[in-house]
């Protein structure tokens, strides 16, 4: 499937979210999609599971598989938050613009950041976050 849009990017997500455990519902996920050269998922990696309302995530754990992989130099990165507010918190902010500058050394473009809710979503790029 070819990504064109952000919102096919929640719908995905949302499915995700549905499929888990029940038990980790409540925590927030953190996925990196990995893209073809014609941006079409090659891969969905649940990178991180964290707690209620955060996620211990770092560059390496990102970018590691993406190396491996050889995602066409692209990745999107998403998380959820489970307290339903979808906007992005300053540590959410921090580590984008830390994996992008991560990305950019490696020569892996970061082309978004998705926060989904149980009744919203952003996109950074489309915030111009990114």
């Amino acid at each position: 499937m070819i990504i064109k849009i952000s919102e096919r990017l929640k719908e995905i997500l949302t499915d995700c979210l549905r499929s888990e455990d029940k038990v980790d519902q409540d925590k927030e996920h953190f996925w990196v999609f990995h893209l073809d050269c014609r941006n079409r998922i090659k891969l969905l990696e649940l990178v991180s599971l964290g707690t209620l309302n955060s996620s211990l995530v770092h560059p390496q754990e990102v970018f590691t598989r993406a190396v491996g992989e050889r995602s066409a130099q692209i990745i999107i990165i998403a998380h959820n938050h489970p307290s339903g507010e979808a906007n992005p918190s300053d540590d959410d902010i921090s580590l984008t613009k830390r994996l992008v500058k991560a990305g950019e050394i490696l020569g892996i473009e970061l082309l978004d950041h998705i926060v989904v809710s149980s009744n919203s979503f952003i996109s950074f790029k489309e915030k111009s976050l990114i």
